[in-house]
């Protein structure tokens, strides 16, 4: 030992305080234990807050989810969640991981879609491909959207206005997901969001096709009858 023990002030500093020493360098408030620095956990605020984190809608976040995403990673693995991210489009989103038969508490909720809500997000991906083939901005209108789905109005349906009221609410409820983004000065047209591209999967999307295909022909498929338009269907 080469102080005095009565002289504080010649100890080191790790000696002197050694709580103080211990303190993480991201501390950012009192009672804080966490590592990661500001803007790393606002990336990772932003993707466990939902829906997705949007190159274009969040522009200060997207480079430092690119730059920390390994550590993103590792913090949503303890959750359970996968990242799922894509590059070229600047978008990424968490979903629960696949842990076979881990039983594991469920962190995300499971959306609760109706007959309409999945009619209209199987459209809006297949415009959102059609508009990629083409080079062009995804981009519908409530009218466009409106005149769609009525394929799929039952003959017999004498409440006009309800079903336009159920398509309205459908598409209300996308546009919270932000699936939907209004279109600036335009009050009903709206640009799809590329994160459904993550979402369905060309599988899911070839199968729900066909099915709705037989439904729009008069099918019932016994899956999937539609009973009434406000039945919920899991997705």
């Amino acid at each position: 030992m080469n102080w005095s023990e009565n002289d504080e002030s010649a100890m080191p500093a790790e000696a002197q305080a050694p709580e103080a020493a211990q303190v993480p360098a991201n501390t950012l408030f009192m009672g804080d234990s966490g590592e990661l620095a500001l803007d790393t956990r606002r990336a990772l605020v932003q993707l466990l807050a939902g829906p997705s984190l949007d190159g274009r809608r969040h522009p200060k976040l997207w480079p430092i989810l690119v730059r920390d995403e390994a550590v993103i990673r590792r913090r949503l693995a303890e959750l359970f969640l996968e990242l799922v991210i894509d590059r070229d489009v600047q978008v990424a989103f968490t979903r629960q991981a696949d842990t076979g038969d881990l039983e594991v508490p469920l962190l995300l909720r499971r959306a609760q879609l109706t007959f309409i809500d999945s009619i209209l997000l199987l459209h809006l991906r297949q415009r959102l491909t059609q508009a990629d083939s083409q080079g062009d901005r995804a981009v519908v209108s409530t009218d466009e959207i409106t005149e769609f789905l009525s394929l799929y109005e039952r003959a017999a349906n004498t409440d006009r206005a309800g079903f336009v009221k159920r398509v309205h609410a459908s598409i209300e409820k996308i546009k919270k997901h932000s699936i939907l983004q209004k279109i600036r000065s335009s009050e009903d047209r709206f640009e799809i969001s590329p994160t459904l591209k993550l979402l369905f999967s060309a599988e899911e999307i070839q199968a729900l096709t066909h099915l709705y295909q037989r439904m729009a022909a008069g099918e019932a498929p016994a899956q999937l009858t539609q009973t009434d338009a406000d039945e919920e269907v899991d997705q």
